[in-house]
């Protein structure tokens, strides 16, 4: 279902930004920024003690939180805010942003990845190989390793998963697979219980149990639960999220030829993505929806910058998201399978984020003594804050992996207001808040010229409106635009 749903409002969003949003060629779809504190609010120890419908409560906190935080980032876009809020953010201020949301979740991949190493390992083997050894291999006048590298090494590995499990490779006598590893008494099951549980193929029942058809729709867990304090966690997020929106919409449009948008332009763009988001969270996704970084280097790589094609690949979401078993067919990929794969995603990431540098003068002592801080900073400060809710929660039953995110109710501030310590202590603990604050209160009080700092130049409202090509890729479609000309913070 949840994966159904996260296709359905992917589609619907790419399509309404592509049409009506910054008039950039981007993909929309659910955003890794909104992961970390998902999984703070998930692993929140308040939520420990629910025994009946705990994933639907949880769910119903995550869809009041974002609700409000998408609001926020509308209200951010829409009323223009965002064109003052954008002269604090700059090369500088994105890159260890972008990066510290890749690098945060170190601890997710391989250490899961090493619970099945042939199927894992394998996958980042091939993925690897097809991106940079076999790169520029044509294969009918296209470069197929290059761009499919990622769905390449999936299918095959997910293939071969598929042949040993059939084949018994992953079966163990007298031990079965589908008995909680808290039941197993044998001590030979107990020593395999991991192997079959992350190696096999057949242990989800997914693509079993999801229906053939099925509409996503609003509110699918119920009434939105509005929390205050998760909402107040969310809107800073939603902030990360608009900063990731500034360096994609720059560097888009330099790789598709065109002139930066205008300040009225990028801020219509980013009150979009608030409205998608509260889409995202009335639909219950679990994420915010937002412009993904990653898609940058898909159009440098495709050389593809058409809307129409976007579009499209939207429809074609949308139509997949009412076919229950594409969803269940998703659903079943092994988990050891998923992070071998966001091993690399968050890898580019991270690489995606630092490119950044390219606009200022990446040789700059300043930059560097800035960035350095930035990304050490991200990693040091939460750790600090994290070891407090690991060792507050040691005695419970959650992967190493999850722990850091329960520090909510645990971390080193400890004030009278309870509510102020949680939002302190979960923003704290994550690491591309810690990045965007260091950088952003570095970058805008230690000097530094124009050049050096890679100011951001977006197109002058007046200049573009004049230019016949600039109000092609920028105006709204159907004379939309025509309506809301006067309103000059989000015009062209």
């Amino acid at each position: 279902m949840a994966v159904s749903t996260v296709l359905f409002v992917s589609g619907v969003t790419t399509l309404l930004h592509t049409s009506f949003g910054s008039r950039l060629p981007l993909i929309q779809g659910p955003s890794f920024v909104y992961l970390a504190p998902a999984l703070a609010i998930i692993n929140s120890p308040e939520f420990l003690g629910l025994n009946e419908n705990k994933f639907k409560h949880i769910m119903k906190e995550l869809q009041g939180a974002i609700i409000i935080a998408s609001t926020f980032q509308a209200l951010l876009g829409y009323s223009g805010l965002m064109s003052v809020f954008v002269r604090l953010i700059n090369p500088v201020v994105v890159a260890p942003t972008i990066a510290a949301v890749g690098i945060s979740f170190y601890s997710y991949g391989f250490p899961l990845v090493g619970n099945c190493i042939e199927i894992g390992a394998g996958q980042i083997l091939l993925v690897i190989i097809f991106s940079l050894y076999l790169r520029k291999v044509y294969v009918l006048g296209h470069r197929v390793f290059l761009i499919y590298a990622v769905p390449l090494g999936l299918g095959i590995t997910w293939a071969a998963a598929f042949l040993l499990t059939e084949a018994g490779a992953y079966s163990y006598k007298g031990c079965d697979v589908n008995i909680p590893a808290s039941d197993i008494i044998s001590g030979h099951c107990r020593k395999h219980v991991s192997r079959m549980k992350h190696c096999r193929v057949d242990t989800s029942h997914a693509l079993r149990s999801s229906p053939w058809f099925r509409f996503p729709y609003p509110l699918q867990w119920g009434t939105p639960i509005f929390n205050w304090k998760m909402a107040l966690v969310m809107c800073v997020v939603s902030i990360i999220s608009s900063v990731d929106s500034v360096g994609s919409y720059h560097a888009t449009s330099l790789l598709v030829a065109s002139r930066p948008p205008t300040p009225g332009v990028l801020s219509r763009g980013i009150g979009l993505e608030g409205l998608s988001s509260i889409l995202a969270g009335l639909w219950g996704t679990g994420t915010g929806s937002t412009t993904l970084t990653e898609n940058v280097h898909t159009i440098a790589v495709t050389k593809i910058g058409s809307r129409r094609a976007i579009e499209v690949g939207a429809c074609i979401l949308i139509l997949l998201s009412l076919i229950g078993k594409v969803g269940g067919c998703i659903a079943s990929i092994p988990e050891v399978m998923v992070a071998a794969l966001l091993c690399f995603m968050w890898a580019m990431l991270t690489a995606l984020g630092l490119s950044n540098l390219r606009y200022s003068e990446a040789g700059s002592s300043r930059n560097i003594i800035i960035v350095g801080l930035s990304l050490f900073f991200s990693l040091s400060i939460p750790a600090y804050f994290q070891q407090y809710g690991i060792s507050a929660n040691s005695n419970l039953s959650v992967p190493s992996y999850f722990q850091p995110y329960i520090v909510a109710s645990h971390g080193p501030i400890r004030s009278k207001y309870g509510g102020l310590n949680y939002v302190l202590n979960t923003l704290l603990s994550l690491n591309m808040v810690i990045a965007f604050l260091v950088a952003v209160i570095l970058d805008n009080t230690v000097p530094g010229s124009r050049q050096e700092r890679g100011v951001y130049e977006w197109s002058e409202r007046e200049a573009a409106r004049s230019e016949p090509a600039v109000s092609k890729d920028y105006e709204l479609p159907f004379r939309v635009g025509r309506i809301f000309r006067w309103v000059k913070w989000v015009g062209l």
